[in-house]
């Protein structure tokens, strides 16, 4: 993984402290691609999901908010903040 790689992971996923929660709360950048229309990462967020998954956590909620366009080459940015409830 390189530079710009660990940089852009660390800007587009907050995660969660390893702390045993009842609930867990993330967020998710999803980026339109640079080219053509769509989301760039969305592998990212079933990666976050299947990760939470394997902790024993479920996800309960999720909601979206456009947050507008920044950086070269523009593009939205829309903010998937997940709820994840542990599963006992």
């Amino acid at each position: 993984m390189g530079l710009l790689d660990k940089l852009q992971q660390e800007s587009s996923v907050s995660t969660a402290s390893g702390n045993e929660y009842q609930y867990v709360v993330l967020q998710v950048t999803l980026k339109e691609k640079f080219f053509g229309t769509g989301s760039g990462n969305l592998t990212e967020l079933e990666k976050v999901i299947n990760n939470q998954a394997k902790k024993g956590y479920r996800l309960h909620t999720i909601s979206t908010a456009n947050g507008g366009s920044k950086g070269f080459g523009g593009g939205d940015r829309i903010q998937a903040t997940l709820v994840f409830e542990k599963i006992v």
